[in-house]
This record gives C-alpha cells, sequence and structure tokens, in this order.
C-alpha cells in the first residue's frame, strides 16, 4: 500500500482521505502568537479534528522534559519529543493527503530559520513576531530547520526530508518512493498544491475561506512510481535529486571558496618559510627512517612524511631556512596536500554550527569568519603542524556536539559512533601537539558534569548509570590513550635508523637502531674501560664536561648533562690514588657492587669531582666539577658503585658484574655521601642551558634522576655484544620519550639576553594588537605576515565579555523571578556558553601561566571558541529574538558578514604573498596611529623605532 493512502505517521490515523486545509480562525492564531501556550485551544480546532494529545508518539508523558533548542535534523527522530514537549510547543500540521490534524513537536516554537514560501511570500512564526521572508519553492511547513537529512518516523516509514516543507517519502511497505508534499499554517496568499491518492493535483489556498480548493486533472500514475509535480510541470530523479541537494548548496560553496582560498597562488614562494625549516626536514626524516627527536608529539610530522611519500619527495632535501627550493623538492604538491585540513575546517564550522542548532543566520557568519580569518587561512598554506592542530580540535568540538545532540537514545549506534569519534578525535588532536589537551579538558569537563547530572536522576537503573561511566571510560581515555600510544608505535617501527635523536632515548633503545652499535658493546665493564654514562632519569641525557667553569662556586671545571653524542662526554674508570695503577698485562679487573673508583675526564684529564659548595641551581645540593690531572687529585675524586638492578639478569643480588647498558647504577661520593644527579634543572646562558648535575645530600632510592647506566663501552681487551642479549620495552620507551618532550618544551623559556622580534605575549592575542612576520621581508621575495582578521577576531573577544554580562543579568533577573527564556532556552545559552567561553579560557589561560616562549600562532585553537561564542550571542541577542523585526536582523547580519568580507579583502595579501616593497600598503593601517602610540607609551613599550608599515607596528630592523 502506498504511503499516501495512509495517514500520515505524525497525525491521528482517524481518516486517510484528503481535505481541504481547515480555515484559520482567530483562536489559531493567537495559539501561535504566544510561545508560552501549551496547545492549541480545543475551541480553535475544528470539530473534525482529533486532538494532539491522541497522537502515537507525543502522548507519551514521559517523553515531555525540555533540554535545549530546535533540534537539529539528525537528531530529530531521537530526541525532538523530549527538546519540546508537544504538549508545549505544538505545532498544527494539516495534511492534504488525509484528514487528519496533529501537532510537529520538534520545531522551536522560537526558531528562527527561515520558512521559504514561493514569490517571497510571508509567513508568521509561531510566536507571533516580525514576518519571514522565503524564496523559491512551494513551502508551507518547516520540517527542516537547517539541512536537508535523513530521519525514521514511526511505524518504520522512512522520511528524507529535502527542501524545507516538502518531504519525499518510502513507502512502509513497498519500500517505494512518493512525494509527499506539506501544508501548514501560517501562510498568508499562498497557495500549495499535493497530489492526490487518486492522481489529481490539488491545490489548496491557506487563506481563503474554509479552504477553497483547485483541482487539475493530470494522467494517472501508479503510487510507486518516482516523480514530482512541481510548478504544474513533470519532472524525474533530476529533478528530485536536485531538491535534495538545496539545502547543501551553502555548505558546497563553502567548501569550494574555502578550497581555493587555501591553496590560491600556494607555491608563489619557492623559498622555505617559517617552520618549514623544522617540519619539513622531520618529514624528511620519516623517509630516511633516521630517528630524531622533537618537543611535539608525532601525528603531525608522520602527515608531513606521509605528503612528501605521496609526491614523490625522497627527503635527500633538509629545508634549512629561507634557502630555495631545488627542483627535485615537490613543496607546491607537499603544501597542497597539508592545506587539506584547513580546507576541512571551513565545512566543520558549518556542521558545527548547525548541531549547536544555531540559526541559519549565525551558521553563515560563523562559518564565513572561519573561512575569511586571515590567520588560519595563512597557516594553513604552509608545511606546518598548525593546520592539523586545529583540524583536530574543530572534529573534537564537532563530534562533541553531535553526541550531545544523541543524549536522549544512548548506548544506540548513532550514539556510540559519536562518542568513539569524540574519543578519537582527542587522540589525534593530543598525538599532534599538547595543546590539544585543553580541548581534552574541555571534553572530561563536559563529561563530567554530564554523569553528575546522570547520578541525580532517580529514574535511572543504577546498571545504566554504571554503564554510563563504563562508555565514557572506554571511549574517552582507553580510546585517545590507545590512538595516542599507536602514534608512538608507529614513529619508533618507522624511525628505525640512528640519528640525531638517539641520545634522548634510553641506551637500550638505542642498542636496536641500524646503524648504532651500542650493542657491540663489551657487555662486561672493567677498570680501564672508556665509557659514557647515561641518566636514567626521563629525559635524562649524557654525563658530560667541558673546559669552561663555574662563574660560581669553587670556579672549577663545569660538569653537565648533555643530549648529543660528544667527545666531552667520555670518562676511564680508573682506581683509586692509592690503589696500583693499570697494568695491561694484568687479569682484567671487572667492575662490580661496591667498588670505588675514579673518573677521568677523557679531554681535559681532570677527574669527576665533588665537594661542599653549593649547586648553582638545585642549592640544597653539592657542587660536582672537574678537578686536578693525572697526578693531582684528592679524596673527594672517590666514587662509590651500588648496583640498583640489571633489566636483563634482575633483581640486585643476581647482578656480580657491571653491565653495559642494562645494569642500573647509582655512583655516591664516598668523602660526603651524597649521589652523582641530573635532575633536568637548567643551567643559565653561562652554562649552555645544558642540564646542572649535582650531588644530592638525600638518599632516595626511588629517585631515577640518580641512576646511570653504561651507554657506549670501549675495551679492546675485551670481546663484542651481542644485541639479543638487549631488549627494550615500549612501555617504558614510550613514556621515556615523553617525559623528554616535556622537560624540553619547558627549557623552551624567553631568553632575557636576547630580543626575539617574533615572539610575543599572550595579553597581546585577544585584540590582535600585532602579528608575526614569517619569512624575509626584502623587497625581492615574496613576504607573508601572520595577523588575523581584524573583525573576527575584536567581535570574538568582544563576546567573551558580553557573554559574562549577560549571564550575570539573568542570574539577576532570576533571582528576582523574571524568566526571559522560553522552555530549553536556558539550558541552551548555558550549553553553549560553556563549550565557547569554557573552551576559550581552557586554551588561553595556561598560556598566560606557563614560562615557555609564545607567538601569536599558539592561540589560533583559541580562537575557535571565541567565534563558536559569538555565534551563539547573536542567535541570542538578535536571530532569535521576539522582539527585533526581520529587517533589524537583516541589518545585522550584513553589517557582521560585511565586516569580515571587507576587511579580509583589505589585507588578504597578508596570506596570499606580499610582491614588491612592503612600502607601498603602509597606508592600510592596522590600528590608528596615535591611539596606537598612546597605549605603547602607557604599556611602556613606545619606541620612536616603531612606525606603521604593512599595516602593522614592524621595526624597522625587520625590513
Amino acid at each position: 500500500m502506498s504511503y499516501r493512502s495512509q495517514a500520515h505517521p505524525y497525525t491521528s490515523s482517524s481518516s486517510t482521505q484528503a481535505a481541504p486545509v481547515p480555515p484559520r480562525t482567530s483562536s489559531d492564531q493567537h495559539a501561535q502568537s504566544s510561545h508560552h501556550h501549551r496547545a492549541l485551544p480545543s475551541s480553535s480546532r475544528p470539530s473534525h479534528l482529533p486532538t494532539h494529545t491522541n497522537h502515537p508518539i507525543t502522548s507519551d508523558p514521559h517523553r515531555s522534559r525540555s533540554r535545549s533548542p530546535s533540534p537539529t535534523p539528525r537528531d530529530r527522530d531521537r530526541d525532538w519529543v523530549d527538546v519540546y514537549s508537544p504538549h508545549e510547543q505544538g505545532l498544527p500540521i494539516y495534511s492534504t493527503s488525509s484528514k487528519s490534524y496533529s501537532s510537529y513537536p520538534g520545531h522551536h516554537a522560537d526558531s528562527d530559520a527561515q520558512m521559504q514560501v514561493v514569490d517571497s511570500s510571508t509567513a508568521r512564526r509561531r510566536g507571533g513576531g516580525a514576518p519571514y521572508e522565503g524564496v523559491n519553492s512551494h513551502i508551507a511547513a518547516e520540517w527542516d530547520a537547517h539541512q536537508g537529512s535523513e530521519y525514521r518516523g514511526e511505524n518504520e516509514h522512512q522520511f528524507n526530508t529535502g527542501q524545507r516543507g516538502r518531504s519525499s517519502s518510502y513507502d512502509g511497505d513497498k519500500g517505494e518512493k512518493s512525494i509527499w508534499p506539506t501544508s501548514g499554517i501560517g501562510i498568508e496568499g499562498q497557495v500549495h498544491e499535493t497530489i492526490a491518492p487518486s492522481g489529481k493535483k490539488e491545490f489548496y489556498s491557506a487563506n481563503t475561506a474554509e479552504g477553497q480548493k483547485w483541482n487539475q486533472l493530470i494522467p494517472e500514475r501508479t503510487q510507486s512510481s518516482t516523480w514530482l509535480s512541481y510548478g504544474g510541470k513533470q519532472g524525474g530523479v533530476v529533478k528530485e535529486v536536485m531538491q535534495e541537494l538545496k539545502p547543501h548548496i551553502p555548505l558546497l560553496v563553502y567548501t569550494f571558496l574555502a578550497l581555493f582560498t587555501r591553496l590560491y597562488r600556494i607555491g608563489a614562494n619557492n623559498t622555505v618559510v617559517w617552520d618549514e625549516a623544522h617540519f619539513g626536514k622531520f618529514g624528511a626524516y620519516y623517509l630516511n627512517r633516521t630517528f630524531f627527536f622533537d618537543v611535539h608529539p608525532p601525528l603531525g610530522k608522520m602527515l608531513v612524511g606521509l605528503a612528501g611519500a605521496l609526491t614523490g619527495f625522497n627527503g635527500s632535501y633538509d629545508f634549512p631556512s629561507g634557502a630555495p627550493y631545488p627542483d627535485h623538492v615537490p613543496y607546491t604538491a607537499m603544501r597542497v596536500l597539508l592545506a587539506l585540513p584547513g580546507v576541512a575546517m571551513v565545512p566543520l564550522a558549518w556542521g558545527t554550527a548547525l548541531e549547536l542548532r544555531f540559526s541559519r543566520w549565525s551558521t553563515h557568519i560563523v562559518t564565513l569568519m572561519v573561512l575569511c580569518d586571515l590567520a588560519w587561512l595563512v597557516i594553513s598554506r604552509f608545511i606546518l603542524l598548525d593546520s592539523m592542530l586545529i583540524f583536530f580540535t574543530f572534529t573534537t568540538v564537532y563530534f562533541l556536539a553531535c553526541f550531545n545532540n544523541t543524549q536522549r537514545r544512548p548506548f544506540e549506534e548513532e550514539w556510540w559512533f559519536f562518542l568513539t569519534m569524540t574519543g578519537i578525535s582527542i587522540g589525534c588532536v593530543a598525538s599532534v601537539k599538547w595543546v590539544g589537551l585543553f580541548v581534552t579538558a574541555l571534553v572530561g569537563i563536559y563529561t563530567a558534569e554530564d554523569l553528575w547530572n546522570k547520578l541525580g536522576d532517580l529514574r535511572m537503573p543504577h546498571r545504566t548509570y554504571v554503564r554510563h561511566w563504563v562508555a565514557r571510560v572506554l571511549c574517552l581515555i582507553i580510546v585517545p590513550f590507545c590512538v595516542y600510544a599507536l602514534t608512538f608505535k608507529l614513529h619508533f617501527l618507522i624511525l628505525n635508523r640512528s640519528g640525531s635523536g638517539d641520545s634522548q632515548m634510553s641506551s637500550l633503545f638505542q642498542a636496536h637502531l641500524a646503524g648504532n652499535d651500542f650493542a657491540q658493546n663489551p657487555l662486561e665493564a672493567t677498570f680501564g674501560s672508556k665509557i659514557t654514562l647515561k641518566n636514567m632519569g626521563f629525559g635524562g641525557g649524557l654525563l658530560h664536561s667541558h673546559v669552561q667553569t663555574y662563574p660560581v662556586g669553587s670556579q672549577q671545571q663545569q660538569v653537565t648533562c648533555y643530549h648529543y653524542k660528544d667527545e666531552n662526554n667520555e670518562f676511564v674508570i680508573t682506581p683509586t690514588w692509592e690503589d696500583p695503577p693499570l697494568d695491561e698485562h694484568e687479569p682484567l679487573r671487572y667492575l662490580k657492587n661496591g667498588d670505588v673508583i675514579r673518573l677521568v675526564h677523557v679531554a681535559t684529564g681532570r677527574n669527576l669531582h665533588s665537594h661542599p659548595f653549593v649547586a648553582p641551581v638545585s642549592k640544597l645540593n653539592n657542587e660536582v666539577s672537574c678537578y686536578g690531572n693525572a697526578t693531582v687529585g684528592d679524596v673527594n675524586d672517590y666514587w662509590i658503585i651500588e648496583v640498583v638492578d640489571d633489566l636483563m639478569q634482575g633483581a640486585k643480588n643476581k647482578v656480580t658484574r657491571v653491565h653495559s647498558l642494562s645494569t642500573r647504577l647509582r655512583i655516591k661520593h664516598q668523602n660526603t655521601g651524597c649521589y652523582l644527579r641530573a635532575a633536568n634543572a637548567i643551567l643559565p646562558q653561562w652554562g649552555f642551558k645544558q642540564v646542572e648535575v649535582s650531588c644530592d645530600k638525600a638518599n632516595n632510592q626511588r629517585d631515577e634522576h640518580t641512576y646511570w647506566n653504561i651507554e657506549s663501552h670501549w675495551n679492546d681487551r675485551l670481546p663484542a655484544g651481542d644485541q639479543k642479549l638487549y631488549r627494550s620495552p615500549f612501555f617504558r620507551d614510550f613514556w621515556h620519550l615523553n617525559v623528554a618532550m616535556m622537560t624540553s618544551n619547558n627549557a623552551l623559556v624567553p631568553d632575557q639576553d636576547k630580543e626575539d622580534s617574533i615572539a610575543s605575549s599572550p595579553f597581546e592575542w585577544p585584540y590582535l594588537w600585532n602579528g608575526m612576520r614569517m619569512n624575509g621581508w626584502g623587497d625581492d621575495s615574496i613576504k607573508y605576515y601572520l595577523v588575523g582578521n581584524a573583525a573576527v577576531w575584536w567581535l570574538s573577544t568582544t563576546s567573551l565579555f558580553v557573554f559574562i554580562g549577560a549571564l550575570f543579568w539573568h542570574l539577576m533577573r532570576f533571582q528576582r523571578n523574571i524568566n526571559d527564556f522560553a522552555p530549553g532556552e536556558w539550558n541552551h545559552f548555558l550549553y553553549v556558553g560553556k563549550i565557547g567561553f569554557g573552551g576559550w579560557v581552557l586554551h588561553y589561560i595556561p598560556f598566560l601561566i606557563m614560562g615557555r616562549v609564545t607567538y601569536l600562532h599558539h592561540y589560533l585553537p583559541t580562537l575557535w571558541f571565541s567565534v563558536i561564542l559569538f555565534g551563539g550571542l547573536l542567535d541570542h541577542f538578535v536571530f532569535k529574538s521576539r522582539r527585533l523585526t526581520q529587517r533589524t536582523k537583516w541589518i545585522v547580519f550584513l553589517a557582521v558578514s560585511g565586516s569580515v568580507l571587507f576587511t579580509f579583502w583589505w589585507f588578504h595579501e597578508t596570506a596570499f604573498g606580499i610582491e614588491g616593497p612592503a612600502t607601498k600598503l603602509k597606508y592600510r593601517t592596522w590600528r590608528k596611529l596615535e591611539f596606537a602610540r598612546l597605549i605603547d607609551f602607557m604599556l611602556g613599550s613606545f619606541s620612536s623605532d616603531l612606525y606603521f608599515e604593512n599595516r602593522v607596528y614592524v621595526k624597522r630592523s625587520e625590513l
């Protein structure tokens, strides 16, 4: 049986015959004019229509809890009844294919999505406010407030909502497609058409007395045929497909514009720009499979390497900064592939705005801001990690919003999918840069609040609540960790050759790298062996000394920890002054637990030494130095070997001799009783920013920073070792590398003795006080300047203060028992505020308290959350306002979008490349000169060496 011959699943099944649309009465209009009405008054209903309280779905009393504003298309089949109760927000629908009446509960009473009407006719929204003007389609009721999407109705009927108010339906029995146009109330002066089961095309007038209709006979067709009767013309599949594609046209247009802006002239500059010198080189390391060390997790760099592999790059170029690319390096193709995450940011912005239930107005503005921001644009056009970091930040927020919209149907396939994808996105964003941990914290706070709210739901069984916990732990903790760990596993598998980063890893790990000879070291150490000592604390380096002396304390030769191979790392195990010197003809004397030794520095001949001088950084410890020579020394040169255990042999009592690589040692100073320690304390510039080595007076046997092992070992009298004797557990290497990354990242502090012209303070970022030069500023070069779209940055930053003020205002009015919100609106206001304002705080505040050097591009993930907040506030104050007219909304929309577009056009060359002298653009000023100089003077940074050049303050020395 065709679907047309049945009652619509959301209407009463009392009749299946077509009926004219009842005339609108004053009571009907009154019911629509106030969002506080729970249902259309019974007195205003036509007598032949059933009440909506008998609706097969909406009569369920357990599905009436308010949650948030009008649902997105995907979740409308799931929690739209929960979002707005049909008894509270019923939207009458008159079906032209049945004599029935019902309520469409999923539509928000104050929804501002446009109702499209033929010839731009006017329709009144239910709130009774200003009219909506629509365009170009025969629409009566707004079924899809945002875009066409697929959802399931009752009785297994599947609807695919195309353009608003028009549904293509699938017959529940035969699965064959037909057309079910809808008609609705509030359409004045509009004729609507429908196809009756008899094959007639029937027209209804929404404002004629008693629903007068005009019938036009058309050829009989089987009800199973797929066809359209549209505007009096017969069509086919093509028209139907085009009709269904209409809601997606804006998204396709934005995606095309994103492709154009991100790829236009992307290869114009043929030199290594900014951090391409780092990340391009790292990509080459992956292609060469040589191990290296970097402060960032490996996923983004592996994707750079993948881009190189896909474009035919062989890894033979090391990307020197500012150098021109040779012909064999496909830098343009690599840039194109790495720009794709930047392209995807734009459709993700569109989708996120819809999932956050923004109006069409705000959805367009948010997407336009992402498309036209110059900082997001320029950062996506080079071989960098930032576009991937921002992309995965966008995906995390998107999937979190999708998951939130499926909360009313837990443990279903869609619910699991979005929860798992949120976890995968968390793992990916954290695997590109640790800045991704900030959005991870946002998801964690959201989850904690969600579980807390569920704890207070007394109707929820305990078993169900436990299942919620298990699902979150699985998808939001275990899955992200597995993704993060997997990237390191791949990192270790790919980089299997010895390289510049070996020394950051444990000795056992290095022994398995091709080209590394550690495994060939003699197995057992003896007196007379030349060795290097590796600190086994996470991120530890090699014991090192050089001819420079301490400027404080004993002023003797410095001893440090150094993370790179160097001849200054080599020491010889030597007997004490009282013991007889070594003789090559005597039997070997193996090193064992309890032996007292001297360690003689090979390069300078001095002895490792300690005395009761205070260490330069760790003030509670003693200083360690190198002192004397082959004939001059004292008892402060003596050190006792204490075996902790052996990673291969086992516990201490099983270790009879000290082995290379695997035996863990503590080295105790005999005279003072302190232990040799390197705890990642960084020396000042006079110590070359190397790690301080001190003698720790606290006997903490579990302090791994006092653990050492023999790494390199040379002794011609001993046989070579065997790689089979060594193994390195993955999770130990994984943890070791992460701590080393954290240690190196913390060492990236501003150098007070050096001016960094491109560094900036986090206080400057929200208002875009200055930009950042990305390459050389010569007249003959194509220049790029990292600076945002002022309209985007200033508006989004202002929204942070507006939100705080609005939140305070509404809370104060709540205290006075004044409620300005329709049911669910307050929760939605808070929800968007938590995502936008909460995400901004979590991303911004850490940069205020961290000591590392900061740059403008660190703010780019943070910017997304203030843009979200701005879009939400536009809806709150303007586009969903019941007080503003349609004209006012158009004015606001055009003003905001116009300012974004104009600013983009005015400063677009900063992203696409400035050709010729920068002085030609000096009149396109960024800020008013006198105001800017006044502020600079007040901040104490005024300098006559500053002037306006290329729209921003630029130092003359930089030109």
